[in-house]
């Protein structure tokens, strides 16, 4: 078996995966290749139905793998929590978070390691599906509650770029951290929870994008670049939880002493318009437009809601996870 340094802190790789059974096949085979190696892996299966199953079940791994089948599909959220809290619970100290749709270069934890006395949440570059960088570099703007890019090349001058947003296609953190921040919200289901949990870091800790590849995404998806923008296709859910989601932004930044209700007002028209010119420009049609109407009606009964709480610091002890499924 393939084992991690024996000075190499406890990385362990959490993945959230529904019905992609090839592209998880890659994702497997490619952390075989990783040396270091990680400490362990954890996959939570959101309750797939195409050949998932079958293949966690006749794995061979290098690297020992834990699998974490949940009974329901609780979205990209809830499957990161889920996974989050089982591998803290495995004795992990550093949590690397990916779909299932990417591979690993195999000197990525190599890539990461100096920076690890630096920072506590780090992010890597990826190649998107052709070879070529994948833009990947925001910022939130807080009085409008939308992460705005930033242009140019962040690593001209530095080898690192200081964000406040976060990103679970990538992102590695410290368990120290997610103790004291607390797990990602599962209620997001999809779309702004990364965003979202970063930045709840960030008012912490910084947040760094550091310039080294760590993952080439493998499924290929249509996009476009606008010049002030870079759009990727997209779905109805997709859509319908990003102005959902909204509400919960909106709640933490409450919480925090940030939230403007007129611009926040206004960053809501611009994701709006956001995804009505993704419709029209990457994928022809404005047939997902109900989807954003019916996410800015959940999202004002988030803002009404009276007993919304925000995640809790991880104060049980860590083998207990408050997410259900099961192991093998």
């Amino acid at each position: 078996m393939h084992v991690p340094d024996a000075g190499s802190p406890r990385v362990f790789i959490v993945i959230t995966t529904f019905n992609r059974a090839d592209h998880l096949q890659q994702l497997l085979a490619s952390i075989d290749t990783l040396d270091p190696a990680p400490s362990g892996v954890v996959v939570v299966d959101n309750a797939s139905t195409d050949g998932t199953a079958d293949l966690l079940a006749a794995l061979e791994p290098r690297v020992p793998v834990i699998v974490h089948r949940l009974p329901t599909n609780v979205g990209g959220s809830g499957g990161f929590a889920a996974g989050v809290s089982r591998a803290i619970g495995e004795g992990a100290e550093w949590l690397w978070l990916m779909d299932d749709d990417v591979v690993v270069m195999p000197d990525a934890l190599a890539s990461f390691r100096p920076w690890l006395d630096h920072y506590s949440c780090i992010h890597g570059r990826r190649y998107d599906h052709a070879g070529e960088p994948f833009f990947w570099q925001h910022i939130l703007d807080e009085f409008l509650g939308v992460h705005l890019p930033v242009r140019g090349d962040v690593f001209a001058r530095s080898s690192v770029f200081h964000t406040n947003v976060g990103c679970f296609e990538g992102m590695l953190v410290s368990a120290d951290v997610v103790r004291e921040i607390g797990l990602p919200d599962a209620r997001f289901f999809l779309n702004g929870d990364d965003l979202t949990y970063g930045w709840l870091i960030s008012r912490r800790y910084p947040v760094a994008y550091v310039d080294a590849f760590v993952l080439r995404k493998t499924r290929a998806q249509r996009q476009v670049d606008l010049g002030v923008r870079h759009l990727n296709d997209s779905s109805d859910l997709s859509r319908f939880c990003g102005m959902r989601n909204r509400g919960h932004l909106a709640r933490y930044l409450r919480l925090h002493g940030r939230f403007n209700r007129v611009g926040f007002g206004l960053g809501t028209l611009l994701s709006a318009g956001k995804e009505l010119v993704r419709l029209v420009a990457v994928e022809r049609s404005l047939s997902g437009a109900p989807a954003l109407w019916r996410g800015w009606r959940a999202a004002r009964a988030i803002l009404r809601d009276p007993d919304w709480q925000p995640e809790p610091p991880l104060t049980a002890p860590a083998g207990q996870s408050r997410s259900s499924g099961g192991t093998r």
